[in-house]
């Protein structure tokens, strides 16, 4: 008879188990996507070590960013210059199109 309940039991046991690990993977992932520290056993935080080459990297990308910020400023001026003379012409086309069409005095 135990055996029956134990041969019973086991498929909800397992089931209970990897939803406890999938909870616990998920968990940790949602900590590192939002940038909490991740924790040991023992519940303290867990960081990354910076080492001098991280450190350079993280400089170089900032360097970088600031200068893709930059481009992308100038470009969005160029591309408003460009609206404002599509626009406006288009504007003073379809003006001289109407003047155009009516019938001249």
């Amino acid at each position: 008879m135990n055996a029956d309940l134990a041969n019973a039991l086991a498929p909800a046991a397992t089931i209970i188990g990897l939803f406890g690990v999938g909870g616990w993977v998920f968990t940790t992932w949602l900590r590192v996507k939002h940038g909490y520290p991740l924790e040991n056993s023992w519940g303290k935080a867990v960081y990354p070590k910076t080492s001098d080459e991280a450190m350079e990297r993280v400089k170089l990308i900032s360097q970088e960013n600031a200068q893709l910020r930059a481009e992308l400023g100038s470009v969005k001026d160029r591309l408003a210059v460009v609206e404002r003379i599509v626009t406006d012409e288009g504007h003073r086309l379809s003006h001289e199109i109407e003047a155009l069409r009516r019938p001249a005095n």
